[in-house]
């Protein structure tokens, strides 16, 4: 599933780069593009994965421990600090 999703993306990706059809095929791919992301399905399975993805490296940078160079630890630190807010980059909660 995540291969075949990743080919699609791509070749829309390519047909918008590549096409010369126009600006007002461009406009529709753009509008189709928003209603795909604004769906709430949409936004609740890539609100899921980025929560998720947070779980993992949470799990695998203490799982390190103290292996991790001094600059890494203080990188983290302050990504965690600037994170700490209740809504993500989608603009929706974290719950």
């Amino acid at each position: 599933m995540r291969y075949r999703l990743t080919f699609i993306t791509g070749m829309a990706v390519g047909y918008v780069l590549g096409a010369r059809a126009g600006r007002e095929r461009y406009e529709e791919l753009r509008k189709g593009a928003q209603r795909i992301a604004q769906n709430p399905a949409v936004r609740n399975t890539a609100e899921a994965a980025a929560v998720n993805g947070r779980a993992l490296a949470n799990r695998a940078c203490k799982k390190a421990g103290e292996r991790l160079p001094g600059s890494v630890n203080q990188r983290i630190r302050s990504l965690r600090e600037q994170r700490s807010g209740d809504e993500d980059e989608w603009g929706t909660s974290n719950t």
